[in-house]
């Protein structure tokens, strides 16, 4: 009996099958619909709808308040200080007075807010805020969930690389800084070695999903994470870059000017091709035991079956033998259609290496803007060229193909065909950004410029104050999109409402 047809969410199905012949063994397949599907898209439309009213608003009390009568009515309701500095303002950088911070980096702002490219704080918000709508639930919908293995990348699986990737970018930018601005190397090496300890630190004891199984205790602490991942990468990447970077931040006088911003630095580019060397001899090579060498499948029912405790291969074996099955993240996404009992953590030993490499393709997007800051024109040809190029290798090592290429898109795995993927996308993303906010200056970057400044906190507060309200609360049907989708828009907006406030105070929280 073969039929097709498109099943409604929540509706009530039943398959009649008939014989109607016996001696020529002939069927008939009748659907019957008991209960008829709902639209569970709605919410999403009206939700839609919501977002562009208020957006339609404020742009037109934006456009009110350039009528001199309806400033001067307000600059008489209000207190003018805090006034002068709501009209006048442009929504760019603080400036170095007004900051809590007394780091050298944001001492790049006191010359003006055109110096810090908003494109980078927009990008960075941008990735946050959808990973914390996701990281809430998502409405409960299928294509904000990750995907279980390999294959079409649903919408998550490309926000925490572009984290990466804008974290690399900022690297270029900010070790610049400080090192124009007369810090020694030591100095921004001592710097990078704390902010990676405490970014792990933070990583281990505060945002550790292994809370869900009971208190936290040695026995089931859960090593590798978000954050541990983001403090090694950093750690790896900014370290490379101080090595080479130098201080006076000269030009390139080689025979190829126009490859300025990568000729100069090719100890980086061999350290991160061994880099990548190791990664490759160890997912194809290295012998895992019961399993087939080079396997990348999830193990569990996958492959009919024949490899059920080999989920993602070396990466996995390598995590288990290093930091121990109860060290690692318990419930991954192979599970769900995989019924794979192994233990397996995204954010392993083994990706890291090619976090790193994302990390580096970012680092190798912020110098592009510091050796062209002064061409734009020259800065989004170059975003184009490395965009395509990544594109092009993504095509050969997939094949254009789900299953069937060299190394399949994975983002469990962080295969290197999932960085260059993701690599096309944030190269395109930013250039887009870029040309919006910081060429064009059609867009300010709000509302996500506010959370891409002030990162850490909100990324960090999301997790922790996850479960309290007015972030979550108890629902009235559990199965519905529109409440799900309610308390999780809800969640994320009041996110941006804060890093709003604190951007309004100046009041950043940086490591």
């Amino acid at each position: 009996c073969r039929i097709q047809y498109h099943f409604g969410e929540f509706g009530n199905y039943s398959l009649v099958v008939k014989t109607l012949s016996t001696s020529t063994q002939t069927v008939s397949c009748d659907l019957i619909i008991n209960e008829g599907p709902i639209n569970s898209y709605l919410p999403i439309l009206f939700a839609f709808l919501v977002y562009m009213g208020i957006l339609a608003i404020l742009i037109a009390g934006r456009l009110l308040m350039k009528i001199d009568p309806v400033r001067n009515w307000v600059y008489k309701k209000l207190n003018p200080r805090a006034t002068d500095r709501m009209i006048n303002s442009e929504l760019g950088s603080p400036n170095t007075a007004d900051s809590i911070n007394c780091d050298p980096v944001p001492q790049s702002w006191s010359t003006g807010s055109r110096q810090r490219l908003r494109s980078l704080d927009t990008f960075r918000g941008l990735s946050l805020v959808i990973m914390v709508f996701v990281n809430y639930g998502g409405g409960k919908y299928w294509f904000f969930k990750h995907e279980s293995w390999n294959g079409k990348l649903h919408f998550p699986s490309a926000l925490f690389s572009r984290f990466v990737f804008i974290m690399g970018t900022s690297i270029a930018l900010a070790l610049g800084s400080m090192l124009r601005w007369g810090s020694s190397k030591w100095k921004v090496l001592r710097k990078i070695l704390w902010r990676s300890f405490v970014l792990i630190l933070l990583g281990i004891i505060v945002v550790n999903p292994n809370y869900c199984l009971g208190p936290l205790s040695w026995d089931n602490l859960r090593i590798p994470g978000v954050l541990q991942r983001l403090g090694f990468t950093y750690l790896v990447v900014a370290t490379l870059e101080l090595v080479i970077t130098r201080a006076d931040g000269g030009t390139w006088e080689g025979r190829f000017p126009a490859l300025q911003d990568i000729l100069p630095y090719w100890p980086q580019w061999i350290f991160i091709l061994v880099l990548e060397t190791i990664w490759l001899c160890l997912t194809f090579l290295l012998p895992v035991p019961d399993c087939p060498r080079g396997y990348l499948g999830p193990g569990g029912i996958g492959d009919f079956g024949k490899y059920p405790n080999c989920t993602g291969g070396a990466a996995g074996y390598i995590d288990r033998l290093l930091l121990g099955e109860k060290h690692m993240y318990q419930h991954p996404s192979s599970g769900v259609i995989y019924q794979s009992t192994m233990p397996y953590d995204p954010e392993g030993i083994l990706g890291t290496i090619n976090s790193i490499v994302m990390a580096f393709l970012g680092l190798q997007a912020g110098k592009i803007t510091l050796f062209y800051k002064d061409q734009p024109k020259q800065i989004m040809s170059r975003f184009i060229i490395w965009g395509t190029v990544m594109g092009i290798i993504s095509a050969i090592l997939t094949k254009c193909s789900k299953e069937e290429g060299f190394i399949p898109i994975n983002k469990n795995l962080w295969s290197i065909s999932y960085v260059t993927t993701m690599s096309c996308f944030a190269f395109i993303l930013l250039l887009l950004i870029y040309y919006l906010v910081d060429v064009k200056k059609w867009w300010s970057g709000a509302p996500f410029l506010y959370p891409g400044m002030n990162s850490i906190l909100v990324y960090i507060g999301h997790q922790v104050f996850a479960n309290y309200f007015p972030f979550k609360w108890k629902m009235q049907d559990s199965q519905s999109h529109a409440e799900h989708l309610t308390q999780n828009l809800t969640a994320t907006t009041l996110w941006v409402i804060i890093s709003y406030i604190l951007y309004r105070r100046r009041i950043f929280w940086k490591i």
